[in-house]
């Protein structure tokens, strides 16, 4: 505890350090604020909540702190500029101008993030349009007759508005404060719903000593999750890298080994948020006709995340996505050009194409156990529900929502103790430093 308060001490005497945290505070609360704002037209106290459901929407909600439900001037929340981001982020992979783009530097990547958000503005425009759709159809009774007119175009415009300074709000705090500030935001939305549903659970199973043995057991696993989450995130595959004896002159270069570190998880988050969105697609075929009994069983099998079913088919699109995902961001024959430029080997593996087909090889064996266990992480919610878990409170076992606040307290922590030990005090920890997700893309979530 007294070192404990003595880091605290520490944070605190950092006058940039200081002032960044403050910084991604003053953001936060102004993003909280913004979320319980209703938009125009819109009578908050007849909202139905939980509306969104499981699927995509469900998502949408979580990442947006509930926003999504309470009709907010933040409804859209980060996830337009998101989607851009991942769309330009597969540009930059799959077409050469793109590519040749992301090399240029500084410049280069000040025309991509450009390009984010011109594209953001437009997704935006798409996803309000569809979700005045949405509160027609599922608001209907808290929208107000008088305002009717001027919903839509109000609606899309202010819906715009939000999403944008959002991500100007991430942007600041990238620049001026912790860092990550996208997923920081992502984050303390899906942290915002944790109170509640940590008191529903504990409030519906401390009516019996039974239940509340049950509870304690819950967060017990729930810790352990996280543990485990800690390690996908964390987990690398070290492969050993000579570099070779240069002489220029009386001096000499290189002639040391070093590692090369492939990551279990490289894909991160993504497949779970792709495969989301795919099991929510067919859904769209029982849209005005849910009532029929095929209906109800499609519906079950893509949004029920208790239907084993859906557990099945979920698992099989998380894994399939991984190694897709990674084939497009992860490109053996790159750094095995680097090494070969960089006078680097692998020992006992020729240079050129032999060493990446080498480097693939290992990544595909690795890419295989981290794929099986990111789709476990994905279904443990539907598991925890079945045990009896709540649906609100089952969220945090495990999905996207756990993996997104892991990895995005690790890099925080990490930041915090790059500052204490640039400035040459003692880290957060004793044994070993934090070690955040590493992610070597510009989208991190």
């Amino acid at each position: 505890m007294k070192k404990f308060i003595q880091t605290l001490k520490n944070i605190w005497s950092i006058e940039e350090l200081r002032s960044k945290i403050l910084f991604t505070l003053m953001m936060i609360v102004i993003f909280r604020v913004g979320v319980h704002i209703a938009l125009p037209g819109i009578d908050p106290t007849t909202l139905k909540m939980g509306s969104s459901g499981n699927g995509i929407l469900g998502m949408i909600n979580a990442f947006s702190g509930g926003a999504f439900d309470q009709a907010s001037i933040f409804a859209l929340g980060i996830m337009p500029y998101i989607s851009a981001s991942i769309f330009m982020q597969l540009m930059t992979v799959l077409v050469p101008k793109f590519a040749k783009m992301q090399k240029e530097g500084d410049s280069g990547r000040k025309k991509i993030n450009q390009y984010t958000r011109y594209l953001t503005v437009g997704v935006t425009a798409l996803q309000a349009s569809a979700y005045v759709s949405y509160l027609k159809q599922i608001h209907a009774q808290s929208m107000i007759p008088a305002y009717q007119p001027f919903f839509w175009l109000s609606t899309i415009v202010i819906l715009t508005a939000g999403t944008l300074f959002v991500m100007w709000m991430g942007e600041k705090i990238t620049d001026k404060g912790l860092g990550n500030g996208t997923s920081l935001i992502i984050m303390i939305g899906i942290l915002g719903r944790l109170p509640q549903s940590f008191l529903q659970e504990l409030t519906a199973k401390s009516t019996r000593s039974g239940d509340l043995l049950v509870f304690i057991i819950e967060i017990a696993i729930l810790i352990a999750i996280i543990m485990g989450c800690i390690l996908l995130i964390q987990g690398v595959r070290k492969v050993p890298v000579n570099y070779a004896k240069q002489i220029v002159g009386n001096r000499q270069f290189g002639g040391a080994r070093q590692f090369l570190p492939l990551k279990v998880n490289s894909a991160g988050v993504m497949p779970i948020i792709f495969a989301q969105a795919i099991m929510f697609l067919p859904t769209l075929a029982t849209l005005g006709n849910s009532t029929s009994e095929g209906a109800q069983t499609l519906s079950r099998i893509f949004t029920d995340h208790r239907d084993p079913w859906y557990m099945l088919i979920y698992s099989v699109v998380v894994i399939g996505f991984t190694f897709l995902y990674t084939a497009l961001i992860f490109n053996p024959k790159q750094i095995a050009d680097n090494l070969k430029q960089n006078n680097g080997f692998i020992p006992g593996v020729k240079p050129g194409q032999p060493t990446a087909d080498y480097i693939g090889a290992v990544m595909d064996k690795i890419t295989f156990p981290g794929a099986i266990l990111l789709a476990l992480v994905g279904i443990l919610p539907g598991i925890a529900q079945r045990l009896g878990v709540s649906q609100g409170f089952s969220t945090f076992f495990g999905g996207t929502s756990l993996l997104i606040m892991v990895g995005v307290i690790l890099d925080t922590l990490q930041q915090i103790e790059t500052q204490l030990l640039m400035r040459q005090y003692d880290g957060l920890m004793k044994s070993g430093r934090i070690q955040g997700r590493q992610t070597t893309s510009a989208v991190q979530y």
